[in-house]
């Protein structure tokens, strides 16, 4: 295929962060992203990553309340003992770090094996290059795009070169891998972000600071812009 096509055909997935939501009120927070495709919920540890939020008894209620599936990021240490849990409490996607895990592809057996999806998540110094022959063990791969542990930081346009790194190894083998992107995701990121292969995107504040469902549709309408773009570019390079 060529590289316009594949641009043009590649899915969109926005995938809000309840780290952006109002915790007090977070079934109507819910509530307010159902045309999104996925929830992002973050799990710190406060010792893989200097912050604590939720556990599992949170996304156990999550899962009940939630209009849309969860796509849970664990940023937490020994996720081999811990992140089967989350998979057995309905999760839809479970990514784990390559940082924190000791047997990874056993690991991501395990959670497909229960029925959920198996991410794979690298921080910005991360190499990609010790996974990329492990990708058909994978349903998704999260480049981090701030280091993680908070919301609301600036984009690191340096992780691009390993997301199309990636990419291109996804395309090379033919798989079928979702490339996210998390952290500072907004309407002004998410194209340069999808430009180097990412379909599926975490975002925050972009969403719930205004009316998330008009946000939604604006992170949606910048990807298919910058998307026609490029691929009217490639054609015009290749005719």
């Amino acid at each position: 295929m060529a590289d316009a096509d594949r641009v043009a055909d590649m899915a969109t997935r926005i995938n809000p962060s309840i780290l952006a939501a109002d915790f007090a009120n977070l079934e109507r927070e819910l509530g307010r992203i159902g045309t999104a495709d996925l929830v992002h919920v973050d799990i710190m540890d406060n010792h893989f990553v200097p912050n604590l939020t939720f556990g599992l008894p949170m996304v156990q209620r999550l899962q009940q309340v939630s209009p849309i599936p969860l796509d849970v990021h664990l940023m937490i240490d020994d996720p081999d003992r811990w992140a089967p849990g989350y998979a057995e409490a309905g999760a839809a996607s479970v990514t784990f770090h390559a940082e924190a895990v000791n047997e990874p592809v056993a690991l991501a057996r395990h959670l497909r094996q229960i029925g959920a999806r198996a991410g794979i998540a690298l921080k910005p110094g991360t190499d990609a290059a010790p996974y990329l022959d492990l990708l058909p063990e994978f349903d998704q791969v999260l480049i981090m795009t701030v280091e993680p542990g908070f919301g609301g930081q600036s984009f690191i346009s340096e992780t691009m070169a390993k997301l199309r790194r990636v990419a291109d190894a996804v395309a090379a083998a033919g798989l079928d891998v979702w490339l996210q992107v998390d952290g500072g995701i907004t309407v002004d990121t998410i194209g340069i972000a999808a430009e180097a292969g990412a379909d599926t995107f975490v975002a925050g504040s972009a969403v719930f600071r205004g009316v998330p469902e008009e946000r939604i549709a604006e992170l949606r309408a910048a990807v298919a812009s910058h998307r026609h773009e490029h691929t009217g570019r490639t054609a015009s390079l290749d005719g």
